[in-house]
């Protein structure tokens, strides 16, 4: 079982009592404005995602980590990998990504978890390149991807819903740990 353990926080694959907070997280529009078309989830979505989340674990060796706060156990949403299909342009490429809970923004978790993961990715997973997609305007996000070193690579549209997005790179010769 592979576990991130960062000054604050935990990186894990997903237990059966994640669902609900994660379902909680997924059912803010805060939190899910820059989702996609912005929708929020339900539970069984929720569900659905998690069951994928963990098949790409065992299929790629990677996957989405679920967050869990060291001081409170309490879940904080997820940080990980995953090869981002919705938009083949860009493949073929592993995104870091990252979805946490609005109550614990602004203290710095998103970057601390993002920074775990991208170490993950280029010394322990062996890859060579990571990139991140984000939705223009989303400015925290952005902020992690500039703390990550990754660079402006493209803007493009979603296929599906015509949303801006911006495509950073890092590759492992820029990427200092």
């Amino acid at each position: 079982m592979i576990e991130i353990r960062t000054p604050r926080l935990l990186l894990r694959r997903w237990h059966d009592d994640d669902l609900a907070p994660m379902a909680d997280i997924n059912a803010d529009p805060r939190v899910m404005h820059w989702v996609d078309d912005g929708s929020v989830r339900d539970l069984d979505h929720t569900a659905e995602a998690i069951e994928r989340w963990e098949e790409e674990w065992d299929e790629e060796g990677f996957g989405l980590f679920a967050v869990e706060l060291l001081g409170s156990g309490e879940l904080a949403g997820f940080t990980g990998l995953s090869v981002p299909e919705f938009l083949p342009e860009v493949g073929p490429a592993v995104a870091i990504s990252w979805r946490l809970g609005s109550q614990f923004w602004g203290q710095g978790y998103g970057s601390e978890a993002a920074q775990a993961t991208l170490e993950f990715a280029l010394q322990d997973r062996g890859l060579d390149r990571v990139i991140s997609i984000s939705r223009v305007g989303d400015d925290a996000s952005e902020n992690v991807i500039r703390k990550l070193g990754m660079v402006l690579e493209r803007e493009t549209a979603h296929p599906v819903y015509g949303i801006a997005l911006r495509v950073h790179a890092i590759d492992l010769t820029e990427y200092q740990a």
